[in-house]
């Protein structure tokens, strides 16, 4: 009886939970079942800007409450009493929603009217909730026990396969056992380096039978120098890195030291949170060195606008929207530019969190000005070695003063620019950009923050026979004086230096100027006795307020030396971000419906609430922006950065989508196996790139052969589910690459400023510019695609034809595309032709038959198929004799003069050139194996 009484009650409690259990498992999922049919039905009018009748689905508090008839149309656990449910089923076309759409379904409805009994509570997008670490799906208890111990049975290698391996089986799907050595050495090589492997490293790959030779190579592959270039390349885009600046002019920018800075990131293996943090803030660091600034031309990489009669600070403002959504797009994964013109329509952001959030970026020093102020100046070792020491020397003994001084002296900043200036009398922006008076002329600069600073810098030209004279006066044309200053025609001889161009080719002059105190308007008066009353006394650029000389300096060299070293040339510039000074900080308005021109209220920095709730630290600057983007607290940061490497490897990222993680974003195809990875990524891998990429090559899911089935093909046509590996085209940078390999043409040299290879005539049309595509010589030719110069009007063809975009803004992810340019390209491209030619000399000593054999070996590690090499072989048979017959085309096709010398046996080595040609254009070639 005991017993009996004792089994009832468990079986109860066993009823209760399991009934308890059902019940929390049947509740409706608001992210999964109703978000989707409110954001495909309802939003488009019901949320964002349209909130037709009052009612909006885009945030809670917003659906419950009273809508314009005074009403709630959700009353939560009463679907019969809210109109929401009601509308859904009514007949009448004036009243029944969708508004002339067409209707739900009954499951839809049913879903919506459980969802409101159910208490209509809103539901957090997958993507914004905290990283978590998901249980691994083991198959069976004995191969989880074997993994507690480090080991894997079976077919997985490690914990990814166990995920993927649990989504096959529950599609219906298998795997496919590892891919040959030749084809995995290559996958390999291609996607930690972006070479193929050479035939020497093809050979000793096949004879290495040890267990853990194909780690080694993962290990020698990441140790490779390579390797920083080929995640670079992906970086490229994502930074929207071009080598000019944009717009209609589109001239040249000097900023390929960024690029640098990312090659060697990657190479160094720095942590993911550290190489963000550099290229948000890396002038906010503590005491940051010149690869912490140059860091921060990841947002410098903006487009400047040189065009004539363009409004600065309309650019100014393009530049810092650019970099709120390349911000949010590259490193968070969200469409946050929506949110510019209105709150999000899809995702719970608020339109005054765009500018919440802009204001981070809205106080640096860049203004839209031709020389793109601010800039880190690289000076020779010498002068740089002398600017330090200054600069060490005021930190020493006063450490207050040392920033100010460092601003000055390495960047000469804050520059106050004309665009500053109003108030024209006889004078006028010339071309928008620099300041020009004629005689008699003046202009006003209101508000400057003087705050008692007496040295004065101004960069300016004057190309009168005789010197202009400037007359600064205090707060109206006839208050007091404060200066009375002659721009002379030959003070660069005396004090100030000549420079560059018209962005930097300035006189530097110096001026003692009576302290004034706080901010005052200062009007700048012009003569000059020998200018024609329709010619410009002189010509500003800028000018500047040295900081405060500190006391115990005042009767040293210190100024002397210190104004000596603001007129140093440099030897080159990179544009960077700084931090406005106090006395410089902008406010940031809320700009209606989107548009600079319309202002409304300011706001202060902070990031989105959605967010906010779960980080309890300060957000003051843009420096703990990076700290918090980077935080086990920030939900995207990791997700999106293994979706993107994951991307890399495999072709398509565990959420297709990687610009958009958000609810408008394509489903995660793994949801469970991209939060596993986003923790291994962030906390066991502590964001070190190098480790967790060799976690990925190490799984048997990247290890499998590329060969699919009938049933993956009806199943998985698009591989989403891993069926098989990956087999996608290479990028166009792959592909030029590899040609050059294979040829030997290729070279070694890494890093420096970008070259120009072979390009047709007349792609350029460079208008006010004057640029012009001047082919480099030697070795500068054949350089990795990486460091060909890129403009962003006209980019180098082979980049567009095989779907690079244009760098305009930033790209997440290249689309691939399959067109007949794209075999024309590489079939006739004069790059692939030379080096078919080059590749086409080795192996002379063979006939044509082991010359393909030889030839295909070295490129792919196998040996060639015997159709595949009649194919090649009747080629050959078929070309060669017309090239026989005429001597002629054999120096056309050589680019041979008349009077040239002809090579010995010229029509055998023009056969070979044109079946080198085949061998770089084969499947095998154009695709990842």
């Amino acid at each position: 009886m005991k017993n009996l009484i004792i089994i009832s009650i468990l079986g109860l409690a066993g009823f209760f939970v399991g009934k308890q259990f059902w019940e929390k498992e049947s509740r409706i999922d608001y992210n999964t079942q109703v978000k989707p049919i409110l954001n495909k039905n309802c939003i488009s009018c019901h949320g964002g800007v349209k909130k037709q009748g009052g009612f909006s689905l885009l945030f809670r508090e917003e659906a419950l409450g009273k809508t314009k008839f005074n009403a709630a149309a959700i009353v939560p656990g009463h679907p019969e009493k809210s109109s929401f449910i009601q509308r859904l089923s009514l007949q009448d076309p004036e009243e029944k929603m969708p508004y002339k759409r067409p209707p739900l379904s009954k499951k839809e409805i049913d879903i919506l009217s459980q969802w409101v009994k159910e208490g209509a509570e809103w539901g957090e997008h997958w993507a914004y909730q905290p990283v978590k670490k998901p249980a691994v799906p083991y198959s069976s208890w004995w191969k989880q026990a074997l993994s507690w111990v480090g080991i894997e049975a079976g077919w997985e290698e490690n914990e990814i396969d166990h995920f993927v391996g649990a989504k096959q089986a529950e599609m219906g799907l298998g795997h496919q056992s590892k891919a040959n050595k030749a084809d995995l050495l290559r996958r390999l090589s291609l996607d930690l380096t972006g070479l193929s492997p050479t035939e020497a490293e093809f050979k000793a790959f096949e004879m290495d039978d040890s267990k853990d030779a194909y780690e080694r190579k993962v290990d020698e592959l990441l140790k490779s120098p390579r390797f920083g270039e080929k995640w670079a390349s992906m970086w490229m885009d994502l930074a929207r890195y071009a080598d000019t600046k944009g717009y209609e002019k589109d001239d040249k920018r000097s900023i390929w030291r960024y690029r640098d800075y990312v090659i060697e990131s990657f190479n160094q293996n720095k942590a993911y949170d550290q190489f963000i943090t550099e290229q948000l803030a890396g002038d906010l660091l503590p005491n940051p060195n010149e690869s912490q600034y140059i860091a921060t031309a990841f947002h410098r990489n903006t487009a400047n606008n040189d065009e004539g009669g363009t409004e600065d600070e309309e650019f100014r403002v393009a530049a810092i929207l650019d970099r709120v959504n390349t911000t949010w797009e590259t490193l968070q994964g969200t469409s946050f530019s929506c949110v510019q013109c209105h709150s999000h329509p899809y995702d719970p952001i608020r339109h005054d969190e765009y500018y919440q959030y802009m204001a981070y970026f809205n106080n640096t020093r860049d203004e839209d000005v031709p020389d793109e102020s601010p800039y880190y100046r690289h000076f020779k070792s010498s002068d740089q070695k002398r600017v330090d020491s200054l600069l060490h020397f005021i930190k020493s003994k006063f450490p207050k003063e040392h920033q100010t001084w460092k601003q000055t002296i390495q960047f000469v900043e804050p520059k106050i620019h004309p665009h500053w200036a109003d108030e024209f009398i006889n004078g006028a922006l010339q071309d928008n950009k620099y300041l020009a008076v004629r005689p008699g002329g003046s202009v006003r600069f209101k508000a400057v923050p003087m705050n008692d600073k007496t040295e004065m810098l101004i960069a300016y030209k004057n190309t009168n026979d005789a010197p202009s004279q400037l007359v600064i006066r205090q707060g109206s044309l006839k208050g007091e004086i404060v200066a009375q200053i002659k721009l002379d025609t030959t003070l660069s001889e005396k004090e100030g230096l000549k420079k560059g161009n018209w962005a930097h080719g300035w006189t530097y002059a110096f001026y003692t100027i009576p302290a004034l105190a706080g901010k005052q308007d200062l009007y700048w008066s012009f003569s000059n006795k020998t200018c024609k009353p329709d010619q410009n006394t002189a010509v500003i650029g800028y000018w500047m307020l040295l900081p405060k000389t500190p006391e115990a300096l005042k009767n040293t060299s210190f100024l002397a030396l210190a104004k000596q070293l603001i007129s140093t040339q440099p030897e080159g510039t990179t544009p960077i971000l700084l931090e406005n000074p106090a006395e410089f900080k902008r406010n940031t308005p809320v700009f209606e419906r989107g548009s600079w021109l319309v202002p409304g209220k300011y706001v202060e920095r902070s990031i989105p609430n959605l967010f906010a709730k779960q980080y309890q630290k300060p957000v003051r600057n843009r420096l703990e922006l990076a700290q918090w983007m980077s935080s086990p607290q920030n939900p995207l940061t990791a997700r999106v950065a293994v979706n993107r490497f994951w991307e890399q490897l495999f072709g398509t990222g565990l959420v297709e989508t990687l610009e958009d993680l958000g609810s408008q974003g394509l489903s995660p195809s793994h949801q469970e196996l991209l939060d596993f990875l986003a923790y291994q990524f962030q906390f066991t891998y502590q964001y070190k790139p190098k480790e967790f990429l060799k976690y990925l090559v190490m799984s048997a899911t990247y290890q499998q052969s590329s060969e699919f089935t009938k049933e993956s093909i009806e199943k998985d046509p698009n591989n989403r589910y891993l069926s098989h590996g990956p087999r996608i085209r290479l990028s166009p940078e792959q592909l030029r690459d590899q040609a050059l390999l294979w040829s030997g043409l290729l070279s070694d040299k890494i890093g420096g400023p970008s070259v120009m290879p072979e390009q047709p005539e007349g792609i350029w049309n460079a208008p006010y510019s004057g640029m012009k595509w001047t082919k480099s010589d030697g070795e500068d030719q054949w350089r990795r695609s990486l460091y060909t110069y890129w403009r962003r009007s006209s980019p180098y063809p082979t980049q567009v034809t095989f779907d690079a975009g244009t760098r305009d803004i930033c790209l997440s992810r290249r689309i691939r595309t399959n067109t007949p340019m794209q075999a024309l390209n590489a079939l006739n491209d004069p790059v692939f032709m030379e080096c078919a030619l080059f590749f086409a000399r080795k192996f002379p000593q063979e006939n044509e038959e082991k010359f393909i054999e030889k030839a295909f070996y070295q490129l792919f590690g196998k040996e060639i198929p015997s159709a595949k090499k009649k194919h090649l072989v009747d080629f050959y048979q078929q070309v060669h004799p017309v090239y026989q017959k005429d001597i002629h085309k054999c120096q056309e096709f050589l680019h041979l003069c008349p009077d040239n010398t002809i090579p010995q046996d010229a029509p055998a080595l023009i056969a070979r050139t044109l079946v080198s040609n085949i061998l770089f254009n084969l499947d095998e070639s154009i695709n990842k194996p």
